[in-house]
């Protein structure tokens, strides 16, 4: 029921482990096929932008008929803090009734430490249901042994 959510963490992981050395996120979308098998395409452009664009332009289409995707793009967003880094996990679930959830993952690059997710969009479901899609995020991330292991190795909550 919440395989999006769970999926959004699961690349959400992903992303972590790949900026926690330090060099900015390509965009990356992940996927579950019908077939059952999971994929993940890497947007390599010239300018980061154009790869954001060449893959939001596939997760909104969904050109190859998947069940759900991620994208994960790396950005800014502004909390009362100020402005900081952040993975943005942009998941739909495709179908008759399509859901979809957006999640930013605050970091910072230098030292490495990675903050809690804030819910910024949640489509297709009740606020009620929000503990269950954090809980399923949270399943995917573990799911991810990399991104997990760095996640917590460096979690600073003070945001």
């Amino acid at each position: 029921m919440y395989d999006f959510a769970r999926l959004a963490g699961f690349f959400a992981a992903h992303g972590v482990w790949s900026v926690s050395d330090g060099g900015p996120l390509t965009p990356l979308l992940g996927y579950d096929e019908v077939n059952g098998q999971r994929g993940m395409t890497r947007f390599v452009a010239e300018d980061i932008a154009e790869g954001a664009r060449k893959g939001r332009e596939e997760l909104e289409t969904n050109p190859a008929g998947r069940l759900r995707a991620v994208l994960v793009l790396d950005a800014y967003i502004h909390l009362e803090s100020g402005k900081v880094d952040a993975l943005i996990a942009e998941a739909v679930e495709y179908g008759p009734a399509p859901k979809k959830l957006v999640i930013a993952v605050p970091y910072r690059p230098e030292p490495f430490a990675v903050h809690r997710p804030k819910f910024l969009e949640i489509e297709g479901y009740p606020d009620s249901e929000t503990g269950n899609l954090a809980d399923a995020f949270f399943a995917g991330v573990d799911a991810h042994e990399q991104g997990n292991a760095v996640w917590s190795a460096h979690l600073d909550e003070s945001i």
